[in-house]
């Protein structure tokens, strides 16, 4: 399997046992766990503090659910009171940030996959003396916006190590499919891909709507009969294509960015050829315990820069090595 290196991110951490808490959640995802998983113990001496972790995540995409459990269990270990909440759409997700500020929270976790709509409000964040990180979301733009790091995969080098994983395997004519258009981080992915397969395909999908997802990326398949590889962005839009794979009768293989459980089991299995994850769990832990830490000591993890928890290639070799955390809830 080829290696691939990008930039070395130092993360302080401090260990301490963890113990059950509550999380407190208004919206989105599934419901807060009672718990960190972690078993009986000791939470971090500090005083308890308050922090809003705000993403863009779709109903029922199951991606969030493992960036969630990872803040759950920073939350039990740090003596936090997380305030998970989430929207889709880009104004309305605003308003949750505007919400957080009102609440006098003590840290702002947030995904900017829409900068635009998000800039003025995380600027009354900054403005209000609330430190902010962003995570999976907005890498390229998050210290413009005032966070003071990030916590993610690198998008346009993740999709150049797809493009690179295609082309040495022989791969010509990608179909990348982008279930949210002017999403930033998704078209990364999918420039990434196209700057190392230039015959690269954009498919542009509702991914609110998996039936109409698996309707046009059929049509797509059927009408495009070169097409030999198509490659979803995100577990759950993967999970749908491999079925149009099928209803077209296409031979196209199919390759993924992000990981779940059914995916894992899927490269196992062989019907899906790899996918390239950028480990969720640790950014929702990082996120949460970044903003602890700076609450505690004025500690700023990453010196400035995002700490890149990706990209990372899971393919036949490795799969049933992280099926084992991904059946976990960690991967």
């Amino acid at each position: 399997m080829a290696k691939f290196s990008w930039r070395k991110a130092a993360v302080v951490a401090a260990v301490v046992p963890l113990v059950a808490l509550s999380a407190c959640s208004s919206q989105g995802g599934k419901p807060a766990d009672s718990g960190g998983g972690a078993g009986a113990g000791q939470v971090a001496g500090t005083d308890r503090i308050k922090v809003a972790l705000i993403t863009h995540a779709a109903a029922g995409d199951t991606f969030w659910d493992i960036v969630r459990k990872g803040a759950e269990e920073a939350s039990s270990k740090d003596n936090v009171e997380l305030l998970y909440t989430s929207d889709p759409e880009a104004g309305r997700q605003a308003q949750l940030v505007q919400q957080a500020i009102d609440q006098k929270v003590d840290g702002i976790a947030v995904t900017v996959a829409t900068p635009d709509a998000l800039k003025d409000v995380l600027k009354k964040a900054t403005d209000a003396g609330i430190p902010v990180v962003s995570l999976n979301a907005g890498e390229s733009v998050s210290s413009q916006l005032g966070a003071f790091t990030h916590f993610g995969s690198n998008e346009q080098l993740a999709g150049e190590a797809v493009g690179t994983r295609l082309a040495s395997e022989g791969y010509k004519h990608p179909v990348c499919v982008i279930q949210q258009q002017g999403h930033v981080g998704l078209e990364a992915r999918c420039a990434g891909v196209k700057a190392k397969v230039p015959a690269t395909e954009i498919l542009y999908v509702d991914g609110k709507d998996m039936t109409a997802v698996q309707s046009t990326a059929t049509a797509k398949l059927q009408a495009s009969k070169d097409a030999d590889v198509i490659i979803g962005l995100g577990a759950p839009i993967t999970l749908t294509l491999l079925k149009s794979v099928t209803d077209a009768g296409s031979s196209s293989k199919v390759a993924s960015f992000d990981l779940n459980a059914e995916l894992a089991q899927k490269i196992v299995d062989g019907q899906v050829i790899f996918t390239v994850d950028q480990q969720p769990w640790l950014q929702g832990y990082m996120s949460v315990d970044a903003l602890w830490q700076a609450k505690r000591g004025g500690f700023k993890i990453g010196g400035g820069q995002p700490v890149l928890t990706g990209p990372t290639i899971v393919d036949k070799a490795n799969a049933s090595d992280v099926l084992k955390f991904a059946q976990q809830g960690v991967r």
